[in-house]
């Protein structure tokens, strides 16, 4: 009796748990009531709104629910001990729903700092330079002063507010001994306005505020697009905390239970694992039977069954039976925070990538200074007058302000970005672009990546009914081949069943009037292991009265596009191979399909050793892969991609995301990467150019501080005209990649 309790009360906790990572997710307001957010991704319209809010607010304990459409996440407050089923009540209605994570949505504050000071320079701007063209225009030197007076008072808080995010970077740089691009952009717009506020003051023709505020203007565009691609990126070791269980039931010494948060959970605690749920830390089982889905954490597309005994690493996902098991590490020591601290170091050794923009400032900045130094004594000694050579020496620093290079880079990664979303392909860095450009290795993970990553299963012949019948026993079960089944009878009427029981790692069995149908392993289903076909990753029957009525053959289909990407790449001289942490038949199949080298049952940390050995042999690295446990790799390469499939960490450790089915958003990507490569080239010399031709004049004093901002301006706006040029046919050059055979860290497979 008391087992049948127990596994009832299990069953019961399966409905339970999430109630209780809501309770714990929530947050109290005001007037004893509590906040709980939910992601809703599947809403759409208006329509959608409105029954889901009805849908909520009719449990009971709701006191209101609010859905936002464009955010797709519902706000709920309800009051009471207990949270109303809010998960269970919009499943019910058709929307899948989750615990929305407040941490990834926060906004950025550096963005709407540098937005406003954007959007306060471009007013200032458009304003002083209004006024003037009525100076040009040869107003009298009453009406001149007054506008040099008006201008004045607009620049100097612009000054203040938008130039403050080049004053204090210059500061800081200066402070330790260090320069940037932002000192001599703050020592030129600073000397520009003193100067034309002297001239304001002294009566004198010239004042350059517009020239000031201008360079601001065109200074702060670049510095905003580049910060948009450099923060797209969102840190992977974020999405580890989402993947693990907020709790776990925790069976206590006297016989209680008690939902305790995962951070508590210490070794040697013994925890209720419901059909369905993820295991919160490392485990053994201790009683009970399932089959254990690893595709996330190992690789393999193939469940595996748990008994007695079964080790259980934090993050897989138990399929089809309730489990006992005992935690065998605390959270700080489980699978998923190794994961964290691997993805740390690797995270590390490519954060000493430096950027193209970046190396260009290491000369730039003390060059700018000096040649202005020059130029200020050079025009004291040759004239002696202090006012001619302070403004020579000004043009020279607004001349040579970095407008164009602080645009070269950032506009073509913008206009790059664009083309790649057109293809479906989203990237989180605009870094990643330079270094996807040189890379000449290319390691593909398989399941997930190269292939599907959902079980397809193929009917055996059948009467017609069977296949009806299959689908609606299949709708009782979580496993992965049930869900494949459901999905294979779509569209076929379904046959009424009396009673269905669940018997984890065999099958299904239903009744339907005297009938009993039976769906799952041959062995089981029949008891004649005949049924099992050779050459087949597995096999699925179907019988009643234990004769059979349908075969299914279980494969796992390549993704579209996977040939025609592996011949583009192996065609432009790129090195490819797979490497997966699936069995070497499985991995061998597909590598044997697509002509691949293959390293088969890696590990994570096998992954990250196999891609290290790559660079360390100087090769420029392309991981791409979709679980968790790619993630590493996916930090340790010089660039990588996940499919928009993948688990919330490989998307996030990834650099690009492609958003459709097809794998030729790889080689369209490393396209797009080259041409992208060559136009930021193009810009650099046409910022060169324009410098080599600029400076000697403003050296000269035949440059006022005002045409060199016209100048200035006008090379930024060929820098961005140029980068609206953007192709994704311009071939590239491909180094030959040094193929490591030797001292490979897991079993190495390579085609005779």
């Amino acid at each position: 009796m008391s087992c049948c309790a127990s596994g009832v009360e299990l069953y019961l906790h399966q409905a339970r748990a999430p109630d209780d990572e809501i309770l714990l997710a929530s947050r109290p307001v005001d007037d004893g009531l509590r906040q709980t957010d939910l992601s809703v991704p599947g809403i759409r319209c208006g329509g959608c709104l409105q029954t889901i809010e009805s849908t909520l607010t009719r449990l009971d304990g709701v006191a209101s629910a609010r859905a936002n459409l464009s955010a797709r996440r519902v706000t709920v407050l309800w009051r009471g001990d207990a949270p109303p089923p809010l998960i269970r009540a919009l499943e019910a209605s058709g929307y899948r729903a989750h615990l929305h994570d407040i941490a990834v949505d926060k906004k950025d504050p550096i963005l709407s700092q540098l937005l406003l000071a954007l959007a306060v320079a471009a007013f200032a701007s458009s304003n002083i330079m209004l006024l003037s063209v009525s100076v040009w225009s040869g107003a009298e030197s009453a009406t001149r002063d007054l506008f040099h007076w008006i201008s004045a008072l607009i620049a100097l808080p612009t000054l203040v507010y938008s130039g403050r995010i080049f004053f204090l970077s210059a500061w800081r740089s200066l402070r330790h001994g260090r320069t940037n691009m932002d000192v001599p952009i703050s020592v030129s717009v600073l000397l520009t306005f003193a100067m034309s506020l002297y001239e304001t003051i002294h009566h004198g023709p010239y004042a350059y505020f517009d020239a000031a505020v201008s360079l601001l203007f065109f200074l702060l565009i670049g510095r905003t697009l580049d910060h948009v691609m450099r923060e797209r990126a969102r840190r992977a070791v974020d999405g580890l905390a989402r993947l693990a269980p907020r709790g776990a039931l925790v069976l206590q010494p006297d016989g209680g239970r008690t939902y305790l948060p995962v951070d508590e959970i210490e070794p040697g605690m013994t925890m209720l694992l419901a059909a369905g749920e993820r295991v919160p830390v490392d485990a053994r089982v201790i009683k009970g039977t399932s089959e254990l889905d690893l595709s996330l954490v190992s690789g393999e597309s193939v469940p595996r069954a748990a008994g007695e005994g079964t080790e259980l690493q934090a993050g897989i996902l138990n399929l089809t039976g309730p489990l006992t098991i005992v935690a065998t590490a605390s959270t700080e020591n489980s699978f998923l925070a190794e994961m964290a601290r691997m993805m740390e170091a690797a995270e590390g050794g490519r954060s000493s990538y430096r950027r193209i923009a970046d190396r260009a400032a290491q000369l730039y900045a003390p060059l700018v200074h000096s040649l202005a130094l020059l130029t200020l004594a050079g025009w004291m000694i040759a004239r002696g007058d202090a006012h001619f050579a302070m403004t020579a020496a000004i043009a020279v620093l607004i001349v040579t302000c970095p407008c164009a290079l602080g645009l070269a880079v950032p506009m073509v990664h913008v206009v790059a970005a664009r083309r790649l979303f057109e293809k479906g392909i989203m990237i989180k860095d605009g870094s990643a672009l330079e270094r996807l450009a040189d890379i000449n290795t290319v390691i593909f993970d398989k399941t997930g990546t190269l292939t599907s990553g959902q079980p397809q299963l193929a009917v055996k012949g059948a009467p017609a009914d069977a296949l009806g019948v299959a689908a609606a026993m299949a709708m009782h079960s979580r496993h992965p081949y049930s869900r494949a089944l459901a999905t294979l009878g779509h569209g076929q009427p379904l046959v009424a069943l009396d009673a269905v029981s669940e018997y984890p790692g065999d099958g299904i069995e239903a009744q339907r009037g005297r009938d009993v149908y039976r769906l799952g392993r041959p062995e089981w289903a029949i008891g004649d292991r005949s049924a099992s076909e050779a050459g087949r990753d597995a096999i699925v029957a179907l019988t009643i009265n234990g004769k059979i009525l349908a075969r299914f053959g279980l494969g796992d289909r390549l993704r579209a596009g996977a040939a025609e990407a592996v011949a583009q790449l192996k065609n432009s001289g790129v090195f490819v191979e797979i490497l997966s942490g699936d069995s070497d038949a499985r991995v061998q199949k597909v590598a044997r399909q697509l002509g691949l080298a293959w390293t088969a049952d890696a590990r994570p940390a096998d992954k990250v050793q196999r891609v290290e050995a790559f660079r360390n042999a100087g090769n420029k690295v392309l991981m791409v892969g979709d679980g968790l446990n790619d993630a590493p790799a996916l930090r340790a390469a010089d660039v990588s991609m996940a499919p928009g499939s993948a688990s919330d960490i490989g998307r996030n450790a990834a650099d690009l995301v492609f958003l459709r089915e097809s794998l030729e958003a790889v080689p369209q990507a490393i396209s797009i990467s080259k041409a992208t490569a060559a136009l930021v080239r193009q810009n650099f010399a046409l910022a060169v150019v324009y410098n080599v031709v600029a400076i000697p004049l403003a050296v000269l004093g035949a440059v006022n501080p005002l045409l060199a901002a016209i100048a200035m301006s006008l090379s930024s706006v060929t820098v961005v005209i140029n980068a609206l040029r953007l192709g994704d046919d311009t071939p590239g050059r491909i180094v030959r990649p040094t193929v490591i055979r030797k001292e490979a860290p897991v079993a190495f497979g390579a085609l005779k």
